[in-house]
């Protein structure tokens, strides 16, 4: 399905009736991940998953957003919908624009649950040897962005932005770089005692891009927050313990599966 907000021109899927559930999902992904837990929810509420703006077969944003952008653009997204109240789940990025979500104080609509899968949100700690890589990268950018050296070696910069930037920071367009530069040093931290409703956090064991500590720090800061953490799985744990996320969340939605 295809929807116009704000002149930007946005795919997703809607199924099922009953109360709403809104799906986001996390950073160089799309809706297509979420297939599975769209058939799952479906059974007892409406389900809308989008691509958000930059990503899967959405159009990009009209500048590089910030969290807060794109908590405007879900707010806006949902305005069509007339809910008064909304269930959230966000894997990764998702979670970051959920969190940020619950800390806006006029919103529209009531959050009346919150599921966090493996959510960003926690900056990590600054390791000597991350400090000097970043030290050397922005020394090697100065440099390779001067006119003359532009001149002499049109791609070294990309080369040095390849060498040294994450795996997504090296997939995503010139734009959405900027996007993730913004986004990921944001520290959301302060914010998660906002989130009043009851919250399910679920986590990969295994997870690298977003640690089980900070799952558990946000069991912690969350006033009403229980944290399920699924063995033998990473940063995608919806995918890759399948069942036993569902089983999880059958028992959370109260859905009878």
């Amino acid at each position: 399905m295809i929807k116009t907000v704000d002149n930007i021109r946005i795919n997703y899927e809607q199924k099922g009736s009953g109360d709403l559930i809104v799906l986001l999902h996390g950073w160089g992904s799309n809706i297509k991940l979420f297939s599975n837990l769209i058939d799952l929810l479906s059974k007892k509420y409406t389900v809308v998953a989008m691509d958000m703006p930059g990503f899967g077969e959405s159009q990009e944003p009209p500048s590089a957003w910030c969290v807060d952008d794109y908590v405007d653009f879900v707010i806006k997204f949902l305005a069509d919908y007339d809910a008064k109240q909304v269930m959230l789940l966000g894997h990764s990025f998702g979670g970051r624009v959920i969190i940020k979500l619950n800390s806006r104080k006029d919103l529209p609509f009531t959050v009346s649950k919150v599921i966090l899968v493996d959510s960003a949100g926690i900056l990590p700690p600054k390791s000597n040897k991350k400090s000097w890589r970043t030290r050397k990268y922005k020394m090697g950018k100065a440099f390779l962005s001067t006119k003359i050296m532009r001149k002499i070696a049109p791609n070294a910069l990309e080369k040095l932005r390849v060498k040294y930037g994450s795996a997504d920071y090296v997939a995503a367009s010139p734009l959405m770089r900027q996007v993730l530069v913004k986004v990921v040093n944001e520290d959301l931290e302060p914010l998660l005692p906002n989130i009043k409703c009851p919250t399910l956090l679920i986590w990969g064991v295994n997870d690298t891009a977003t640690p089980l500590s900070d799952g558990e720090k946000m069991e912690k800061l969350i006033p009403d927050a229980g944290l399920v953490k699924l063995e033998n799985a990473g940063h995608y744990s919806f995918l890759e313990q399948q069942f036993l996320f569902n089983r999880v969340m059958c028992s959370f939605m109260k859905i009878e599966d």
